[in-house]
């Protein structure tokens, strides 16, 4: 089974520019082993069960609400049985149809 989970937690009431703060969420993803794709929107991490993914994310607004008293999360799930590895299939899949690769940052 697969769990893709896209996720946004932005600090209010902080600077104007929070990416040193979404940097703090990230390592927390990144250190966990999960596979994972980091969107100038949020990040979407692919786990095999709820509590797998959703004790990462806890971990890095626990990590947040040391020093932000107010977090904004947005939370978007995608549940699969029977499937893995979506983060990339899923990807591949439009690349096919499209006939190219379609990965690179454009613009």
């Amino acid at each position: 089974m697969s769990f893709l989970v896209f996720v946004s937690m932005t600090p209010i009431g902080k600077e104007e520019s929070v990416s040193k703060y979404v940097a703090r969420v990230v390592d927390v993803i990144d250190r966990s082993g999960l596979p994972y794709v980091l969107t100038p929107m949020g990040t979407i991490v692919e786990g095999e069960s709820w509590d797998q993914v959703m004790e990462v994310l806890k971990k890095g607004f626990e990590d947040l609400k040391k020093d932000c008293p107010r977090i904004s999360i947005t939370m978007k799930i995608d549940y699969r049985e029977g499937k893995s590895g979506r983060i990339r299939s899923k990807v591949e899949s439009v690349q096919e149809k499209l006939g190219r690769d379609i990965s690179t940052l454009k613009g």
